[in-house]
């Protein structure tokens, strides 16, 4: 796609680089294309997008792909996702004071933007796949976004009693193990899940394989569901002599 839509590839880039900051402006009603004035961010990001797709050899590529160099460009992008977390809840709280949700939205964006662009980004590249939408399969920065983005605005609105720079480096620090480990690893499994699957069948309760045999209406009455009637049962061979006898007799009659 990069040699036969080069523009398609570069748009698809710049909103994998500042989709969070895109939906955040959008959010809060501010220009969307706000932050294609930083020059410097927009190059920067350009370069790196030529070089990942145009290097020879692929040896760009190569050369962030090595896992020691990988961890830490990991390391270093959590940094900046905790940064923009906090910078987004802090950005929402100064517009509206007592806008708890709107806090935790602005955060959540600016924390996993990129995740939750995905599906406009796959039509730029000409793939639907509604499927993997990561607000019903949410990925492990996504979900820790949303549980940052919590904190984040309970210590804003002075609910937690912790400083934003204490705040800001543990939850660093926690992110940078758990994506170190993860990419280290290979693995895929959310830290999260343990206290999930502990949590949540309590509260929302457990995924049912089982259909219900009623149905319930929007005014809360219950339906019996009408099940065909089972179909008569076949006549002996006794039975259809006799009924043949019967229709032969009548005729005669």
């Amino acid at each position: 796609m990069s040699r036969k839509s080069p523009f398609a590839s570069w748009l698809c880039a710049m909103l994998h680089c500042f989709g969070s900051y895109i939906l955040a402006d959008l959010l809060l009603g501010e220009a969307p294309i706000a932050y294609f004035s930083h020059n410097s961010s927009v190059i920067l990001a350009t370069a790196v997008w030529y070089l990942i797709f145009f290097c020879p050899m692929n040896l760009f590529y190569k050369c962030v792909s090595f896992l020691p160099v990988k961890l830490v460009l990991v390391a270093m992008k959590e940094v900046v996702r905790v940064r923009k977390i906090s910078a987004g809840v802090h950005h929402a709280h100064h517009l509206y004071h007592h806008g708890w949700f709107v806090m935790m939205a602005t955060g959540w964006l600016k924390g996993s933007g990129v995740a939750l662009m995905s599906n406009f980004e796959q039509l730029l590249r000409g793939v639907w796949k509604p499927e993997t939408n990561e607000i019903l399969h949410m990925s492990f920065p996504t979900k820790a976004s949303l549980y940052g983005t919590v904190l984040f605005t309970l210590q804003q609105t002075h609910w937690l009693p912790i400083s934003e720079a204490n705040l800001i480096f543990f939850f660093s620090m926690f992110m940078i193990v758990c994506k170190v480990f993860m990419t280290a690893t290979h693995s895929h499994a959310s830290p999260f899940a343990p206290l999930e699957n502990l949590i949540c069948p309590v509260l929302f309760g457990s995924v049912s394989s089982g259909h219900p045999s009623h149905h319930h209406d929007h005014h809360g009455a219950s339906h019996e569901v009408s099940h065909p009637p089972p179909p008569p049962p076949a006549k002996s061979k006794e039975e259809l002599n006799e009924g043949t006898r019967k229709r032969k007799a009548k005729k005669a009659e």
